[in-house]
């Protein structure tokens, strides 16, 4: 393992919505094979990763509403969407060679492992990318809690929370032409602004456990080998 490198393990967000490229539902092909490849790239520099895969591509909980559904029901339903994103994702690495596990919180032997952290921690030391689906198991919490609490379960160094924006601004980018964009934060100042980097409950967790996040732009494609060398890329909230 490279003594160069800044971040050794590494807890990768990405969100199940960067999977839908220019759709509007769904996964793409290009997308997949777009973080296949970056991922690839980190492993073969040495760098462990765990990646949290979310669902919104496919189903969110809140989409019950109106339907009928149970809210409880709805969260197990974008549980499973992101078991399909974590299937998907996996054959694409496997298509680059990369050895994986994927790893749910609910129980289905058939396509996955039960996600164990001691199993996860052993996988991650092999050199296997592990992938985390199904949140953390339970309803009424987002895949952001996921990401938190499994980040601090595999001793993770940093939490890496893929976005199309290249980090946290004053206000919205893509609305507000004059916000302007933070290169570090403090969570107290995050909280105090109300800046949605996280949901609450993943980012006080991570806040209590002193789990720096950086916010980045993962459609640069080089944007994740420069930050594992330790180059300021997104903003680094922390502290």
């Amino acid at each position: 393992m490279s003594s160069a490198l800044k971040y050794k393990r590494i807890l990768l967000k990405l969100s199940g919505e960067s999977l839908m490229g220019d759709q509007k539902y769904g996964i793409t092909a290009p997308m997949l094979k777009h973080y296949a490849n970056q991922i690839k790239l980190l492993q073969e520099m040495g760098v462990e990763v765990c990646v949290v895969i979310g669902g919104g591509n496919i189903f969110r909980g809140i989409q019950s509403e109106g339907t009928g559904i149970e809210g409880v029901t709805g969260d197990y339903m974008g549980m499973l969407a992101t078991v399909i994103n974590g299937l998907a994702l996996q054959g694409a690495l496997e298509n680059v060679g990369i050895y994986t596990r994927l790893m749910t919180a609910l129980k289905m032997e058939n396509v996955a492992e039960p996600y164990i952290r001691r199993r996860a921690i052993r996988h991650l030391e092999k050199g296997r990318v592990v992938i985390c689906a199904a949140g953390t198991g339970n309803p009424y919490f987002t895949t952001d809690s996921a990401a938190a609490l499994r980040s601090r379960e595999i001793g993770a160094d940093v939490i890496l929370k893929a976005t199309r924006v290249d980090g946290i601004y004053t206000a919205d980018p893509e609305k507000d032409p004059t916000a302007t964009k933070y290169e570090e934060i403090s969570f107290e100042k995050v909280i105090r602004l109300g800046l949605q980097v996280m949901d609450m409950t993943a980012f006080t967790l991570c806040q209590e456990e002193d789990m720096p996040i950086i916010v980045f732009d993962i459609n640069e494609p080089d944007n994740l080998r420069k930050i594992v060398l330790g180059e300021k890329i997104g903003t680094l909230v922390k502290g």
